[in-house]
Order: C-alpha cells, then sequence, then structure tokens
C-alpha cells in the first residue's frame, strides 16, 4: 500500500506535463511507458482497444471504454476529443456485450462552460447505441458540483447515466442522495485526486469507511451502485453485508 507521501510523489509525477513532454520525445521512451502502462491501458488507438474489448467481452466481462485526457483547455482541443469519443461510441455498437462509454467532462469543455460541455456531450449520445450507458467521470472536487449538474440534467432528460462518486470527498454523501433520488446509478470509488483536507478525508482508513458508508447509504436507499475497488477486504466486507441484508429479506 502507498504511503501518502509516495502518493503525493507518484500524483505529482504522473500530472507532471514536462515529464509527459519528455516521455513522448523519443519512440523508445514511449514504447518504454506503454509496456509499464498496458495492464491499465486498453491500446494506444481505437482500434487496438477494441480488441481488448472483444476479447474481455467474450470472456464475460462487462466492459467500460474511455479516452485518456482531462482539461482541454480550447475549442478545437474539445472538437477532437469529442470526435475521438463519437468514433468511440459507434465502435461499441459492433460488440454484443455490456459495454459503457465514460466520458471524462473537463475533456470535452466543462471548464469553457457547462453548456459548451453538454452541447459536445449531446453530440456523442446521438450517435451512442441503444442500450450503452455513458458513464460519467469523476475529477477534482472544485468541478464536482457542475459534473453533478451535468448528470442530473442528462438523466431528467432521459440519457442513461452512470455518475461516478469519490468516496474520500466529504460532500459525497448529499451527492449520493441526489443521485439515488433522481434514480442515477452510481460507481463508487476511493478518489484519485490530492485534495485539501477541509474538503476530503485522508486517504487509508478514513476513506476507506467512507466507501463502506456510502455503499451501505445507497444500498439502503435502493441505489443501483457499482463498487469499484481492487481493496479485498472493502469487497468482503460488502459482500457479508449483502448477504445479511437478503438474508433478512428472506433472500
Amino acid at each position: 500500500m502507498l504511503t501518502a507521501p509516495r502518493r503525493r510523489a507518484l500524483y505529482a509525477l504522473a500530472t507532471n506535463a514536462r515529464v509527459e513532454s519528455a516521455v513522448r520525445s523519443t519512440g523508445p521512451t514511449t514504447d518504454l511507458a506503454y509496456r509499464a502502462a498496458s495492464r491499465y491501458v486498453a491500446g494506444r488507438t481505437l482500434d487496438e482497444a477494441m480488441g481488448t474489448v472483444r476479447r474481455l467481452a467474450a470472456a464475460g466481462f462487462a466492459v467500460s471504454l474511455d479516452l485518456f485526457g482531462e482539461g482541454a483547455t480550447d475549442e478545437a482541443a474539445v472538437q477532437h476529443v469529442a470526435q475521438g469519443y463519437r468514433a468511440a461510441a459507434a465502435a461499441v455498437a459492433d460488440v454484443d456485450a455490456d459495454v459503457y462509454l465514460e466520458i471524462v467532462p473537463s475533456n470535452l469543455g466543462l471548464d469553457l462552460g457547462l453548456d459548451t460541455c453538454r452541447r459536445y456531450v449531446d453530440e456523442i449520445v446521438a450517435v451512442l447505441p441503444a442500450g450503452t450507458r455513458l458513464e460519467i467521470s469523476a475529477e477534482e472536487s472544485d468541478r464536482t458540483p457542475r459534473i453533478m449538474e451535468l448528470t442530473t440534467r442528462l438523466a431528467a432528460d432521459g440519457v442513461p447515466v452512470l455518475a461516478t462518486v469519490q468516496a474520500n470527498l466529504r460532500r459525497s454523501p448529499d451527492d449520493v442522495d441526489r443521485l439515488a433520488a433522481a434514480g442515477v446509478p452510481v460507481r463508487l470509488v476511493k478518489g484519485a485526486y490530492l485534495e485539501a483536507r477541509e474538503v476530503a478525508y485522508p486517504w487509508g482508513e478514513p476513506t476507506d469507511v467512507a466507501f463502506l458508508q456510502l455503499a451501505r447509504r445507497l444500498g439502503e436507499a435502493g441505489g443501483d451502485v457499482v463498487l469499484a475497488t481492487h481493496d479485498p477486504v472493502i469487497r468482503e466486507a460488502l459482500r457479508y453485508w449483502m448477504r445479511r441484508v437478503a438474508e433478512a429479506q428472506g433472500g
């Protein structure tokens, strides 16, 4: 498990534009970085990624497809990203499986305005295959209010969205209540961004406890929840709780 200082150092390294530029400056360093990240990256092109999607689908897995990147700062960059998402949305139509398309709001113009972002999202939704859910990614806490607004507006307009909620954020109990009341499914994650203590719980046990509490809160509210964690302790604790709930309900 990462200590807090190591986590901060790795986060700073991973989000450093100069480091990224240096890695991308030559073919060998780019290939080396890709090999190191290949466990987490489906492919460097859409065709490569769709090959991974099809293999996972054939093995019986549900799949979420996303394009890496966030924080597009000008209209031209947003247009390029939106074009990539539209191509991905069209590609998943050929997969006979449970496939989600995940979008990152800040990469679709969220920082240029909520209406701008919504316009590009609507273009993606227009080519999204029937039955495919649109997964809305979580980002830094200063973007969370706008992402919540985008998500609930989309849901109110009948778009099949899946919200992502970060357990470490102190605001998340109110957010999951709002989403559950709106009938929006929730993908619950621990939260990867470094946040101020007044905004988020520290990494480790406080965040783990918050994750468990939010999962139970959603379950008791009758919400549809996806538990996005590799943590075996959390996983087994929630499986035990779900068994107890099923037994109490006579299931």
